[in-house]
């Protein structure tokens, strides 16, 4: 499927927007004040869709449904077969051996024709011949047949139907290797062809043969994958050059081309690896165990402490009783050591460092897995908020636009604002959540980089949070009432602009990892190519970054933007003069 329209049509809620993150961008700032003075013009239809589409990177990817596959591979075996002068089914098979590359096919041919026939099996004439042309001996069976009985491949080695249908039979239930089939004499390369195929094979095996075929297209070419969501039956075609490898597919589902795994830019995909084998490893389990447990001083399995004494009961068959301070036997204990509530004896063995080590060991796995748990948390959130966004976009786009439409008294053309903006909800979900895995595999010691990363996921995280409070709850308020509403037209604004504003802030986020922070110098400040690259995404925040490292990846802050208009620090909407808060984020005119 080769159209923009088709692959961004209205059920394609994931494809959407790997598209607003394309690397640096010429849009200029947004002038909220051409929503303020004509509102309704500026969401006309056709500018709606232009503001859309402009965008949008050139597509680097082509969905390919079965029938669009089957045209392709009948087209490359045509091609091959008119220009080398052989028959589709000769074709077929050296298109097969040379993983569907039809340039490779032509070169292979025509620097040694010899050496390519007989190295896919396309012998030009036999090397058995039959003295006796009215009976011939099967050469598996041994059993004498009438000529019209047997049946040979280019090689000319007989063998009867029966024979050579257990051979295909077998052949086709072992799997795609059958693709590849070659003559039963051991010592013959003859290829079999699909001919022989369709003669002497079941329907059900023809119909494997074809699937095989069929799939060896996608699976053997570079170019071609499958989408790996489950149940789908779409392929990708991919040409690379963009550097973007995020692909969305028909069914819904956005995939990375390079390692297959969810849409996961700007995070690397070394990094995804990393992250999914640790969220499935044992390795936090273990470190939970060492963390909350202690093992038992007898048998050495691992006790979690439930209650509040120190006197500690090993499960059965073992039933050793000791003390959870100093894991000495409780029959060792007493008044004199404290009792229940506390252990001299482990006060005066940790004085003199005896467990020293354990308590390190402790400590450090304790330490580990909180930070651990805080990154999965947020990472973990995000997906479960970007699984409920999807599901109220979908909502939004099969029942409420239509409801608004009614209400609203407007075309439903002009309220693409409000899926404009799920969009990006979704789309800014699924990149917050990755930037999560990344900041966990941030080094510790590089503590400018982690400033300023954390500076920039927070901003866009604020930014999120507003748009998506705003498209969630504010929006419900126009869907419960039953006739037009004054304020309608100031909410399209206020959604609009936090659209524009969150993109924005995410267009920095993703440029920033995609660089691998390089803004950042060695002394703790983002150098002056983050104010630049903020300067042409439109964004114009002044805080600056947390800690003691100044972050110079800001603009100046509230100011003039003209006359009549003042640009709010926080969110960048430029205001009415006569304003003292800002209309979008209800930031504090400074």
């Amino acid at each position: 499927m080769d159209s923009e329209d088709d692959m961004h049509d209205a059920n394609d809620v994931e494809s959407l927007d790997e598209d607003f993150y394309s690397g640096e961008t010429e849009e200029a700032p947004m002038d909220y004040n051409d929503y303020d003075d004509d509102a309704d013009d500026y969401f006309d239809d056709a500018d709606d869709s232009d503001r859309i589409e402009s965008r949008r990177p050139e597509q680097n990817f082509t969905i390919l449904k079965e029938s669009d596959i089957q045209q392709r591979q009948e087209d490359d075996i045509t091609r091959v077969a008119t220009v080398l002068s052989i028959s589709r089914v000769a074709a077929s098979i050296l298109l097969r051996h040379y993983n569907w590359s039809v340039s490779k096919v032509h070169d292979a041919w025509f620097a040694d024709e010899d050496r390519v026939r007989k190295t896919v099996g396309l012998l030009e004439k036999p090397v058995v011949q039959h003295p006796n042309p009215r009976e011939i001996t099967c050469g598996i069976c041994f059993e004498t047949y009438p000529r019209t009985k047997i049946q040979t491949a280019t090689c000319g080695h007989p063998y009867c139907f029966s024979c050579w249908a257990g051979y295909i039979s077998t052949s086709i239930n072992d799997g795609p290797g059958c693709l590849m089939l070659r003559c039963p004499d051991p010592t013959c390369g003859a290829a079999v062809d699909q001919g022989m195929i369709n003669l002497l094979a079941p329907d059900e095996d023809k119909e494997k043969y074809a699937r095989y075929l069929l799939r060896s297209y996608i699976e053997d070419n570079k170019k071609t994958k499958w989408c790996p969501a489950p149940g789908c039956e779409y392929a990708v075609n991919f040409d690379a050059g963009s550097g973007n490898y995020d692909v969305s597919c028909l069914c819904s589902y956005s995939f990375c081309w390079n390692c297959t795994e969810e849409a996961h830019r700007p995070v690397d995909c070394g990094t995804v690896s990393k992250w999914i084998l640790k969220n499935s490893a044992e390795s936090e389990n273990m470190n939970w165990i060492l963390a909350n447990s202690k093992p038992c001083p007898k048998c050495k399995r691992p006790i979690e402490k439930n209650q509040g004494c120190m006197h500690m009961t090993c499960t059965p068959p073992c039933k050793f009783e000791f003390c959870w301070l100093c894991l000495g036997a409780w029959s060792d204990h007493g008044e004199r050591t404290g009792g229940f509530y506390a252990c001299n004896r482990y006060e005066a063995a940790k004085q003199e460092g005896v467990y020293d080590e354990t308590e390190r060991r402790r400590e450090m796995a304790k330490n580990s897995l909180e930070r651990y748990t805080h990154y999965y948390e947020r990472w973990a959130s995000n997906q479960s908020s970007r699984q409920k966004a999807l599901a109220d976009l979908h909502q939004m786009q099969t029942v409420h636009i239509e409801k608004l439409s009614d209400t609203q008294c407007q075309p439903e053309s002009q309220l693409k604002f409000i899926t404009e903006a799920w969009l990006q909800i979704v789309e800014c979900r699924r990149v917050l959540k990755w930037t999560y895995a990344y900041g966990y595999y941030l080094p510790e010691h590089e503590h400018a980089k982690k400033q300023f990363f954390e500076y920039l996921q927070g901003e866009a995280e604020s930014g999120l949070e507003r748009l998506h409070q705003c498209a969630e709850k504010e929006l419900q308020l126009f869907l419960n009432t039953d006739g037009p509403s004054k304020e309608f037209n100031d909410f399209r604004t206020k959604l609009a602009g936090l659209t524009s504003v969150t993109r924005n802030y995410f267009e920095n986020l993703v440029r920033a990892l995609e660089n691998g922070l390089s803004d950042v110098d060695s002394n703790g400040a983002a150098s002056s190519k983050a104010t630049s690259s903020k300067n042409a995404a439109g964004s114009s925040k002044g805080r600056g970054g947390r800690g003691k490292g100044t972050l110079r990846a800001s603009m100046a802050s509230s100011r003039m933007t003209d006359d009549n208009h003042w640009s709010c620090e926080q969110c960048t909407y430029a205001n009415a003069k006569s304003a003292t808060t800002c209309q979008i984020c209800n930031q504090q005119r400074r």
